[in-house]
């Protein structure tokens, strides 16, 4: 009975170490080795604080800051464990509205957020990004189009040079992947760091 047993147990321990712990380790230490920021998570650092990850979106709402789009992430309502509240860029419950185009709670939050850039010193035609949220609702990207759109608010806050902050917004602006897949995007969190790196270097440069 052993022995016809014991090719299949050999098998079992053999494939457990060959694909749990041999291959998930090697391509772990492949990943570390070619691409070390892509598989630790993109994170970004500092002054010595991790502060993000350039792969999800933060909730940035202070004047000064550039907006991510919207988000339609909730959590658990901490006065009622049976009922949601919205909770922006919520990354613990990653997901959409799900709301179809003719549903009028879709058509309710576009106006709300119209009215939301609009108090917020938006100018210019708003794109698709600035009124509505994405399907992971953790996007980390804004189009060009809706960061240009929150220039002049952003110049005003910060008392900064609208020229400045183009040139600053433009340098930020990734293109397509291989120049085919997807859209020209600009990384918020990225932009906003560099934005408060500008303004301490002016304040050095001042000393």
């Amino acid at each position: 009975m052993l022995n016809a047993f014991r090719p299949s147990l050999v098998m079992i321990v053999l494939f457990s170490i060959l694909a749990g712990l041999v291959y998930p380790l090697t391509i772990t230490g492949m990943a570390q080795l070619v691409m070390p920021q892509a598989a630790n998570g993109s994170l970004i650092m500092r002054n010595g604080n991790w502060v993000g990850s350039s792969l999800i979106g933060q909730n940035f709402t202070a004047p000064g800051y550039f907006h991510s789009r919207p988000s339609a992430t909730s959590a658990a309502d901490p006065n009622d464990a049976s009922k949601t509240m919205d909770a922006p860029y919520n990354a613990a419950n990653s997901g959409g509205s799900n709301y179809g185009p003719t549903s009028q709670k879709l058509m309710d939050r576009v106006k709300a957020s119209i009215g939301a850039d609009t108090a917020a010193g938006f100018t210019g035609p708003m794109s698709g990004d600035a009124v509505t949220t994405s399907a992971s609702g953790l996007d980390p990207d804004i189009s060009p189009q809706f960061a240009l759109a929150q220039l002049a608010a952003v110049a005003k806050a910060r008392q900064m040079p609208q020229a400045e902050l183009l040139q600053l917004v433009e340098a930020h602006v990734m293109n397509r992947v291989w120049g085919v897949f997807g859209e020209p995007r600009v990384n918020v969190l990225q932009l906003n760091l560099a934005l408060d790196q500008l303004k301490q270097g002016a304040t050095e440069s001042r000393r």
